[in-house]
């Protein structure tokens, strides 16, 4: 295997790109891309030239946004990244912020100064923020200027991250980042990366909590909208583009923004994307394309009842967790057209297996998306009858690459990408969710790592024990549940589970809160002290 040409100065990604013989067979068949290429040109300038410069590109913040004006915006803070921060090319830039244009503008900026980009969360506190600036050895970072707090928190005690510079994600541009770009040059020549230069860091939590960061070539970004973008939604510059999934998770990233933005189509940012902002921006803008969990959909079908105009919908796309079979047959029988589930990952990038318009299922995940191959394995990697249900191992034009991570070799086996997932394969050939191979907790479409809420309640002092896992939710699909022993003397009750829950949402990011809290006397142990989680998940 050999890697092409790079653009990189600082070669820290290519340096820490698994060993060849760890990594994943990768087929890119169909996807013919020249030895240098740069995605933030491929998703701006590049639409300008084919005629697209005055087609909406971005929504957001009571804005829109033109190609012609994304493409001035990205190379005006081109210029600021390299000529006043010193940006070089292969240097990682972290940068935190809710769903919103700006947040779109800095990536793509970044991404055309030849930066490898570390998109977050906003939700992240300063510790967990720590673990990825180390990992990545960060040294700028571009925050909302809302968001400042944890990060210059971050920031005061890392040998890595040496400047945090606020940009306005409220669309004033009244921020340190939009006043040194303001009077920069419309033109940017943009950094000649490799299309085997690392452009994009996605990071995803192991079981442990401890980060991993999945890396991703410039080709890459290109492959999943010229793959299931082209195929599977056959996008076009007349859609409109809405979703809940942060911009800091892949998933996210390709529906809101590779996605409608390869194409010449429209994508709407919501910072705050509950069910009645996005049904309310579905109506407002005529959406066409939504990207969100089972959850979402749910309260559209409730609105819908109400009286709710989402008939725009033509592809509902639901991931990151699991399509309950009542919620695809309502949404069938409501608006007529199948929804979409699908299953990704941040190592694949995004979705590679999927229903289709044509073909979609009740309780199927559906069919390998094209270029994809997948199969059921024991864990010999040996392929297993069908209908028997083993580990799901896929492989395609994308795969897995652990920036300097052990753990490479436990999701690489043979060639194939082993996701954690146990599936089933009927005789058709279609795939079927069975459930997680692993400790961590899928809750309205965000990964949880049930070891890491331990952590953070066993921190407090009202906690002796504790063990975590999920709990089926008839809203959320699963629900965070903490069973805990107290400490001696502390009272139990809901004062003292709220006092727990409001520890846990300020020492990790408020999402992964245990809802429930269940006080108990003791856990149950092997006779060497390891806790018997499915003794606790046999009990829901």
């Amino acid at each position: 295997m050999q890697l092409g040409p790079t653009g990189h100065i600082d070669t820290f990604a290519r340096d820490n790109l698994p060993p060849f013989d760890q990594w994943p067979e990768i087929d890119l068949s169909g996807f013919d891309y020249p030895d240098y290429l740069n995605a933030g040109v491929e998703l701006t300038d590049r639409l300008v030239e084919k005629g697209f410069g005055d087609n909406v590109a971005l929504i957001g913040n009571g804005r829109r946004r033109t190609y012609k004006e994304l493409s001035d915006w990205t190379n005006r803070l081109a210029h600021a990244l390299t000529e006043d921060y010193g940006v070089k090319p292969g240097n990682r830039v972290l940068i935190r912020s809710a769903n919103n244009p700006a947040m779109v503008a800095c990536w793509l900026a970044a991404t055309k100064a030849g930066a490898v980009v570390v998109n977050t969360m906003p939700m992240l506190r300063a510790g967990e923020l720590a673990k990825i600036v180390d990992k990545a050895e960060i040294s700028l970072a571009l925050c909302d200027t809302r968001l400042m707090d944890e990060l210059v928190a971050c920031a005061k005690d890392s040998e890595f991250l040496q400047k945090v510079v606020g940009f306005d994600g409220t669309a004033n541009f009244d921020a340190e980042l939009d006043r040194v770009a303001l009077d920069k040059p419309v033109r940017f020549d943009a950094v000649k990366t490799g299309r085997d230069d690392v452009a994009l860091l996605g990071f995803t939590s192991g079981t442990t909590g401890e980060p991993k960061a999945t890396m991703h070539f410039h080709r890459d970004l290109l492959i999943v909208a010229d793959g299931y973008a082209r195929e599977v939604l056959n996008v076009t510059p007349d859609d409109v583009f809405v979703g809940s999934p942060p911009l800091a998770f892949t998933f996210g990233l390709g529906g809101l923004a590779v996605f409608p933005l390869r194409f010449g189509a429209a994508a709407t940012l919501l910072e705050k994307a509950a069910p009645p902002n996005m049904i309310e921006i579905i109506q407002k803008y005529r959406a066409t394309v939504c990207f969100t969990a089972p959850t979402a959909y749910r309260a559209m079908l409730a609105a819908m009842e109400e009286g709710a105009d989402l008939s725009s919908l033509r592809a509902a796309v639901s991931a990151g967790e699991t399509l309950p079979a009542p919620v695809f047959d309502a949404w069938g029988k409501k608006t007529g057209k199948p929804m979409l589930d699908g299953i990704g990952s941040t190592e694949l990038l995004h979705i590679f297996i999927t229903n289709r318009f044509d073909d979609a299922r009740a309780g199927s995940t559906g069919r390998p998306v094209t270029g994809y191959s997948a199969i059921v394995v024991d864990e010999n990697m040996h392929e297993v009858p069908r209908g028997m249900v083993g580990k799901l191992a896929v492989k395609g034009p994308t795969g897995c690459r652990y920036l300097a991570d052990a753990r490479q070799r436990d999701y690489v086996r043979d060639g194939w990408n082993v996701t954690g997932d146990s599936f089933t394969q009927d005789e058709e050939g279609y795939f079927h969710f069975a459930a997680r191979s692993d400790d961590m907790i899928i809750s309205a479409g965000y990964n949880i790592a049930g070891p890491e809420v331990e952590a953070a309640l066993l921190a407090h002092d009202d906690v002796a024990e504790c063990a975590v896992i999920g709990v089926p939710d008839e809203e959320r699909g699963t629900v965070v549940c903490a069973y805990v022993v107290v400490t001696p003397g502390v009272e139990t009750g809901t004062e003292t589970a709220k006092r727990l829950q409001d520890h846990v949402k300020a020492v990790i990011a408020p999402y992964k809160y245990p809802r429930l809290v269940r006080f108990v006397d003791e856990l149950p142990k092997t006779q060497t002290g390891k806790i018997q989680r499915f003794r606790l998940r046999a009990e829901n």
